[in-house]
């Protein structure tokens, strides 16, 4: 038996990389799905599924959950990182992430897909200051204000609905002459009293000047230009669901793609490599929703299956697969350890066992130093910050004085040294939902060893020689911020000049205000103009 290989690696961990992780592991091959934000996928943001087959009615977060669940329960395998590169030659493939290098016969690409522009002039350069994409983590900053959805397919019809509980009005323009989704989804946006729809109708352009401020848009059967503002002067939201560019960026000059990026498999779901397969969004499809994903997870698999059969005979190997257990998942290299107490606090008994695996690799204890207000939200820090602390003697609480800290920056929990110094990375709020990871990233980064990195980048980051003051505003809910958090906490845990302070706007409207953020994630460097978007170490050197 060989405790370092894999039958497989599931590059993925929505449904089809969740189903294809429990078809291996039922069929006891080892298997490890590697996400790099929350293991669900995209479909964890929408808030009603009632068209999966047996489920009546869930959200796609509690459906997700249960496929993962349902995996590990026969022992696959889960690690949050990055795959930052791939060597698919010969019998033993590798699959380099943030968090080390795993070595595998076969590998299942189950990527999917993000949102993608449309390109009308002002796109761009409103992007985070009223142009956004994601109605989930931005929808709430449109709070009483008029929003168009620009698009005509599923998410369009969908979120359209959804941002109904924001927006004071929503106005969809759709390109073709109806929705091209399902009816029954459609019907919910043509019906909804404080939803309005135009047909045939393209954007000219948004302008504004920092927020935006009004849109032009044109009947293309009747050539007849509109030109919207708010009555009130104020700002608005341009919501783009345009469709979706496959994440592709990793095989690209590897697998076959055609010409819109997607990967071409055959009807096993096999790409132009041996031993990888794709599944989902990611590949050519006329349908693409959860239950042809599953579907393409489940073939995929089960061809993974032979091939890592073949494998194992014909070098002599067999992976040390973990057959019908219901342990916890724990990340690669790990074994197990001590868990922690049982929590009915903020953080639960499952969760807190997983950590363990960090808590016992992190070389050094730290301190979560809390700067503490009279509101209920620092009251859930303090048991947030004391529930982790419990479950390890890496990790101890301390609540500072905060009468010399502003008022706009509590709550707050500053990651320290032992003797109280601080190790430059902060959280104002309490960091849960999908900022759970990153903050558990930051606290072992800083701790030490921290995760892999690229010696000439890392030589890059170590190189800096001036202050660099970054705040990020994030939302909970939003998906892409955490990997700006955890780019920005590493550059911090490298050189003492780098300070990272992460503050749930939710709990700091000034700021939002500020800044006058209408999208999330967004950074500023030094007290300079805003960013938006998720960014890697290299794209925040190239910034700074």
């Amino acid at each position: 038996m060989d405790n370092h290989l894999y039958d497989a690696v599931v590059i993925g961990g929505g449904p089809a990389g969740l189903t294809a992780a429990l078809y291996l592991a039922r069929a006891c091959y080892r298997v490890i799905v590697v996400e790099k934000e929350k293991f669900g996928g995209q479909i964890t943001i929408t808030s009603e599924v009632v068209n999966y087959p047996g489920v009546k009615r869930a959200s796609g977060d509690e459906l997700t959950r249960d496929m993962q669940r349902q995996a590990e329960s026969f022992g696959a395998e889960f690690l949050l990182a990055e795959v930052t590169g791939l060597d698919l030659s010969g019998d033993v493939k590798k699959v380099v992430t943030s968090r080390g290098t795993l070595e595998c016969f076969g590998v299942i690409l189950a990527t999917g897909a993000h949102p993608r522009m449309i390109g009308f002039p002002g796109e761009a350069d409103f992007r985070g200051h009223g142009v956004a994409y994601c109605a989930t983590c931005d929808g709430e900053f449109f709070t009483g204000k008029d929003v168009f959805v620009v698009g005509g397919g599923f998410a369009a019809a969908e979120e359209s609905v959804f941002l109904t509980k924001y927006a004071r009005s929503v106005t969809v323009l759709v390109r073709e002459g109806d929705f091209t989704c399902a009816a029954a989804t459609a019907d919910g946006a043509k019906n909804h009293p404080k939803v309005k729809v135009l047909y045939n109708t393209e954007v000219v352009k948004v302008e504004g000047d920092s927020l935006l401020r009004k849109i032009v848009y044109r009947n293309a059967k009747t050539g007849e230009t509109t030109s919207f503002s708010p009555q009130d002067g104020g700002n608005f939201g341009v919501f783009v669901f345009a469709g979706y560019e496959p994440e592709t960026a990793l095989v690209k000059g590897i697998c076959e793609l055609d010409p819109h990026g997607y990967v071409v498999t055959d009807r096993s779901q096999k790409t132009s490599v041996d031993g990888v397969y794709a599944a989902g969004d990611v590949c050519i499809k006329p349908l693409r929703q959860v239950v042809t994903a599953v579907g393409d997870g489940a073939l995929a698999a089960t061809e993974v299956e032979k091939w890592a059969a073949a494998m194992q005979k014909k070098t002599g190997m067999k992976p040390n697969a973990k057959v019908h257990t219901a342990a916890v998942h724990r990340p690669v290299d790990s074994s197990p350890g001590p868990v922690g107490k049982a929590s009915s606090g903020p953080i639960d008994a499952d969760m807190l066992a997983q950590l363990q695996t960090v808590f016992q690799r992190m070389q050094n204890p730290l301190l979560l130093s809390l700067a503490l207000d009279s509101r209920p939200v620092s009251s859930e820090l303090k048991s947030y910050m004391e529930t982790l602390a419990g479950a390890t003697d890496k990790l101890s609480v301390r609540v500072e004085d905060a009468s010399g800290v502003s008022a706009e920056e509590l709550p707050r929990a500053r990651v320290c040294r032992p003797d109280g110094s601080w190790t430059g990375l902060a959280f104002h709020g309490v960091p849960g939902g999908h900022e759970f990871t990153s903050f558990v990233l930051g606290l072992y980064n800083a701790a030490g060893p921290g995760q892999p990195i690229d010696p000439a980048l890392k030589a890059r980051v170590e190189a800096i020689s001036s202050p660099v003051d970054m705040k990020i505003m994030v939302s909970l809910s939003c998906t892409m911020c955490p990997d700006l958090v955890v780019a920005a906490q590493r550059m911090a845990s490298l050189n003492a000049n780098v300070t990272v302070d992460v503050y749930d706007l939710n709990h700091f409207p000034a700021m939002k205000d500020r800044y006058q953020v209408m999208s999330v994630p967004c950074f500023v460097i030094n007290g300079g103009a805003p960013h938006f978007g998720k960014k890697d170490i290299s794209a925040l050197l190239e910034l700074i």
